[in-house]
């Protein structure tokens, strides 16, 4: 699935992310995710977005958002929308989904490979755009959760669907009572040499 002197470039929806890893049961450690593709080729970038709620006090993505920043990740944020639907309830739109696809349109010419974690749909059109340039791009997602969180059609355009179930032993978080909030917990211990042999 990966060549050595490829170069690599992963391409993160955070919300899509988290979403697909709660569904099975586990947390990502972003250390250990970032270090197990970069042994499988010279990784360029990697990408990580997410919608920020302006004004409040507390958000509770704000530390692991300035531990991507600090640890080898390029932040792309933007503050959400708050709406009023039709029926009066407060909603709050944050989608990302514009920014990812320029990144990965700009990016196509500097990389052979793109790891895309996101299972929306709507990437199906971006993902033959970079096909058509050359470029492979395997798809992170799970069809493992009720329901499966990726598209069909996106999984069907990928070049490699990637299971990220079969990716847990190798990104999941570790728990200890002392973890600091949104960074890894420890170094992966398997082999150093191919932590993504599935």
């Amino acid at each position: 699935m990966f060549y050595k002197e490829e170069r690599l470039a992963l391409f993160i929806d955070g919300a899509n992310l988290y979403a697909a890893a709660r569904s099975l049961g586990f947390d990502i450690d972003y250390k250990r995710l970032r270090d197990g593709f970069a042994v499988e080729g010279r990784l360029m970038r990697a990408f990580y977005y997410t919608a920020l709620v302006e004004d409040q006090e507390y958000s509770p993505i704000r530390p692991l958002v300035d531990w991507l920043d600090y640890n080898g990740y390029t932040m792309v944020t933007k503050p959400t929308k708050e709406f009023t639907d039709a029926s009066g309830r407060r909603k709050i739109k944050g989608n990302m989904d514009i920014e990812l696809a320029i990144d990965v349109m700009e990016m196509a010419e500097h990389v052979d490979h793109i790891l895309l974690f996101s299972g929306d749909g709507d990437f199906r059109r971006l993902v033959e755009a970079v096909q058509r340039r050359g470029v492979r791009v395997s798809v992170v997602s799970t069809v493992k959760s009720q329901p499966p969180m990726v598209a069909d059609e996106l999984r069907r355009q990928a070049d490699n669907f990637i299971e990220l179930q079969d990716l847990a032993p190798f990104i999941a978080r570790i728990h200890h009572h002392r973890d600091p909030v949104g960074g890894p917990s420890e170094p992966h211990q398997g082999n150093p040499n191919d932590p993504f042999e599935l």
